[in-house]
Formats: structure tokens, C-alpha cells, sequence
């Protein structure tokens, strides 16, 4: 599969870059399920073994052998790819490539995040980065309110938030107008667990959507008494995937982005670290379209 687009991830080993977006140039002897020219996406579950208790249940992402691209495979930081068709997924015609490499990550684990956050009328989210900017629109779809948080003083964020709709935005040391029903933390900041449990309701969920994070400070037993919850996000599944994709048309999504080169791939991963991106980071192959 020749590789169009990716989007950024810091790995040790291996090609880095676990949100490819490509068209299939030759197949296996048995695969079945693309042809040549078909565009697909790539995303971080590259594969599990499918006979795993967690497998067998519908768990794949918490499969204890599972492979992710980019980290135990190589990802998409390259020309061409390899990838699993069966981990694989159609891209919906009317994203562009860079439009939807963040679609396979950041937006799939946003959404998974999303579906364990329930219905919640009044939803929170702490971080608006890539994944938290196309959340925010899929919640205002279903016809939530979202109240966003960011670093405190990040004047661009606040207002890339309230232009995808966010009804309050304020910094994380902020209080919200009326308590939350459920929150999502991006940001992988362990503080923000106890702040967030304080800003929702009883009965309501706190979501961790960050592959890592801090460590969590003690807080007291009371904040978690009236049938309060905590929820980790672990990866994806390729059922995620298949329903993320149908809902992005369906929204329609639309990501933010900055196409870059390849070959400024450090540039790219510096303006990730220093905050200084709106949306999502794409790589591609040659110019920058």
C-alpha cells in the first residue's frame, strides 16, 4: 500500500506514524477484501490473534498479544506500508487523504471515549487537541452541550473551541456554570482526574482517553461516594473503526490540519510538544500539498 498521509506518534522502534491513509498498489495471495487502487485507512490496532478470551469477547483492543502500527509494525513514516487488510478500513470519498489521516486515532479513540461517556446532556472535555476538536463535533451532532477546558491562558485553543461550538470555555483551573454530567480528559495531565470528578454530577463519568498520563494525585473517597466512575480508554477495535467512519460522513467531520513534508517530521513532533499546533499534524510524502 503506497502511503499518502499520517498523522504523528513518538515511538521507539521501527517506521513511526499510526494513522496512514493510502491506496492498496499490490495484494497477498489471500487476501480478499480490497482491491488495487481502493483507498484505506491504517489505523493503530494493526493486529490481534483473535483467539484470546478478550478476542473472543469482543475486547480485541485489549487483546495481550495485539500489534499496533507504528510501534510493534511499521507505520506510515515511509513511502510504502504493510499493513493487515483485516485491520484495515475504507475512507469515506469526501475526506482528502490529509483530511483523514487524524480520523484513524484521534478520532476513533475520541469516539470511544464519546460512547462511554453516554448520552450526557452537558459533557465536558479536558485538552482540545486533535482528538478532542472532532469529539466536540460529533457530541454537538447528537445535540450535547459541551463545555471545554484547556491550559489555562491558551487564548487559540479557547477560541478554535467556541468556533466548533463549545457553549463554555475556560481554563482547567476554571469551574464550569453548572456541573457536567460526564468529562473526557485528553490531556495526559493525572491532576486533572480529581478536578474533573469535582465538576460533574453524581452518578456521572470521568473518561481518560490518553494512551498515557501522569500519575493521579490521592483525593478524597468523597468525590467518588455518590456512584461516581472512572473509565480508562484502551485502543480500538476494528468495529470502532467500521462506525466511526459511517458517523464522520455522516456529521460531516471536519478536521483541522497542517500538511507538512516528510522529511520535517522533528518540526512537526517540536510543534506537538510546545503547543504550538491547532488540530492535527499530517505528513506526507514530498511538497506539502
Amino acid at each position: 500500500m503506497s502511503s499518502m498521509a499520517n498523522s504523528l506518534l513518538p515511538s521507539l522502534a521501527l517506521s513511526r506514524g499510526h494513522e496512514i491513509v493510502g491506496r492498496v498498489i499490490a495484494t497477498g495471495s489471500a487476501a480478499t477484501r480490497f482491491r488495487i487502487g481502493d483507498r484505506v485507512g491504517v489505523p493503530w490496532l494493526g493486529w490481534a490473534c483473535g483467539v484470546c478470551d478478550f478476542c473472543r469477547r469482543n475486547q480485541e483492543n485489549l487483546c495481550e498479544s495485539a500489534r499496533f502500527t507504528g510501534y510493534q509494525i511499521d507505520g506510515g513514516y515511509a513511502e510504502f506500508a504493510k499493513a493487515d487488510e483485516r485491520f484495515c478500513v475504507p475512507i469515506p470519498e469526501r475526506y482528502g487523504d490529509v483530511e483523514a489521516a487524524p480520523l484513524l486515532c484521534a478520532g476513533l479513540i475520541g469516539y470511544r471515549a464519546l460512547r462511554l461517556a453516554g448520552d450526557a446532556p452537558c459533557l465536558g472535555l479536558y485538552g482540545f487537541g486533535a482528538s478532542a476538536h472532532i469529539v466536540i463535533q460529533v457530541a454537538r451532532h447528537r445535540g450535547q452541550e459541551v463545555a471545554v477546558f484547556t491550559r489555562p491562558g491558551d487564548v487559540d485553543a479557547q477560541a478554535f473551541a467556541r468556533r466548533l461550538g463549545a457553549a463554555w470555555v475556560g481554563g482547567s483551573d476554571e469551574t464550569p456554570p453548572a456541573p457536567l454530567d460526564a468529562a473526557i480528559i485528553f490531556a495526559p495531565v493525572g491532576d486533572l482526574v480529581p478536578t474533573a470528578l469535582q465538576a460533574i454530577r453524581k452518578g456521572g463519568s470521568v473518561i481518560c482517553a490518553g494512551i498515557h498520563m501522569s500519575d493521579i494525585p490521592r483525593f478524597p473517597y468523597a468525590l467518588l461516594w455518590p456512584e461516581r466512575t472512572i473509565r480508562a480508554i484502551a485502543n480500538l477495535t476494528r468495529q470502532d473503526a467500521e462506525d466511526f467512519m459511517a458517523i464522520a460522513a455522516e456529521v460531516p467531520i471536519r478536521t483541522e490540519t497542517l500538511a507538512m513534508p516528510l522529511d520535517q517530521a522533528n518540526e512537526a513532533l517540536t510543534r506537538i510538544r510546545e503547543g504550538r499546533l491547532t488540530g492535527a499534524a499530517v505528513l506526507v510524502p514530498g511538497p506539502a500539498p
